[in-house]
């Protein structure tokens, strides 16, 4: 049976680059894996066959060959290796066609550096969070606050290497310093966290014996903080370096505050603006007046009650609120008339509220209008 062309096993067009000659492979892997084919008794073989051809034309050469004497080019010791086969034969070849494919799709996400001997870039430090609660108050004004942080820091004994004296680690023998071994299982190599060394791709012959090798130890560390005026709960302040130590000299990684304000007895926040619910007598609020009025920075503001006013009557006073966070300006503060009802009256306060009432019938506008919307009501209702 006549072999398929190349470029049609991959389903790209001749004269492709080797950017889509890849990407014609990698469709194909995922296509015909046999573990995604267990319907398809003719996956495994066309699996090969797509592997075939991606081992001729990812090289050069036998590229070059092929295009111009076809599968000719390889047979008949023209150049195209060992054994009949493109690659030079084996199930091999099939392993190093697909690992360059494994190491484009999962090579970043396993963490590894490609290259024998270099070594492993040393692992980061982790991020920190740190949980900062403060009051309404300080979050008016802004705070310079010192925290106590639990973290690791660099060995001060071996200057976070990790080895007794500051040696030098060295190279992994097991994985050459890349922090990963492959594996050949059938067709497909399988990549794994070298045991030797845990992926580091070094390894100390004398650990550290303050830090065990690990080029770090567990310390509280006291850090000032800047809290900005205008920071609300959510907020994140990012403190770049000041997290956790790395693993062997890494570098380090960075603590994130996040704020918390906590809920004031007087005032309620909305963004920028600041609410006040403040409690006024039933006379005040039917002849007016003036009320004084406590301000966020400790303050004290007067407020005109106009007469008539309903309870949940809004006042308000401008840029008294909370000031924009890195920004100019502030926000307003809002005065909410919450209207008292008198309790635990006298006789004679009794006797001028009943006279106040039957003198006052006419003059409660929203009673008025409420209960002749009842009356209509029940007539409709009848009707």
């Amino acid at each position: 049976m006549a072999k398929r062309d190349y470029y049609d096993v991959l389903g790209i067009a001749k004269g492709s680059s080797a950017d889509e000659i890849k990407k014609g492979f990698r469709k194909k892997a995922r296509e015909l894996h046999p573990d995604h084919n267990s319907d398809n008794p003719k996956a495994e073989e066309q699996f090969k066959e797509a592997n075939e051809a991606y081992e001729v034309l990812k090289d050069g050469d036998k590229k070059a060959a092929y295009d111009r004497y076809g599968h000719a080019a390889f047979e008949g010791g023209m150049g195209g290796g060992g054994g009949g086969r493109p690659g030079g034969g084996g199930q091999g070849d099939f392993g190093s066609a697909f690992s360059d494919v494994f190491d484009d799709l999962f090579g970043d996400f396993m963490g590894g550096q490609r290259g024998g001997g270099g070594g492993r870039r040393a692992a980061r430090g982790s991020d920190l969070r740190y949980n900062l609660r403060i009051s309404l108050e300080e979050a008016f004004s802004g705070l310079q606050k010192t925290i106590n942080v639990p973290t690791s820091v660099k060995c001060d004994g071996c200057e976070g290497s990790g080895a007794e004296g500051g040696a030098e680690p060295s190279t992994c023998p097991t994985c050459s310093g890349m922090g990963k071994v492959r594996a050949q299982q059938g067709f497909f190599t399988v990549e794994r966290t070298c045991p030797t060394c845990s992926g580091m791709g070094q390894i100390i012959s004398n650990p550290c014996k303050s830090c065990s090798g690990a080029g770090r130890v567990e310390k509280d560390r006291a850090l000032s903080v800047n809290i900005p005026a205008g920071v609300e709960t959510g907020t994140r302040i990012r403190l770049s370096g000041e997290g956790e130590a790395g693993m062997r000299g890494g570098p380090t990684g960075d603590l994130y505050i996040f704020i918390e304000v906590s809920d004031h007895k007087l005032f309620e926040r909305d963004g920028l603006s600041l609410f006040c619910r403040v409690p006024v007598s039933m006379s005040t609020a039917a002849l007016g007046g003036s009320i004084e009025v406590p301000t966020i920075d400790g303050g004290r503001g007067r407020v005109q009650i106009p007469a008539g006013s309903q309870a949940g009557r809004q006042m308000r006073l401008r840029s008294k609120g909370m000031p924009a966070l890195r920004g100019a300006g502030s926000g307003d503060m809002f005065i909410e008339l919450a209207v008292e009802t008198p309790v635990n009256l006298t006789s004679r306060q009794k006797e001028l509220l009943k006279e106040f009432d039957e003198l006052s019938s006419e003059n409660n506008p929203e009673s008025s209008s409420f209960f002749s919307s009842v009356k209509s009501f029940w007539d409709s209702m009848k009707g």
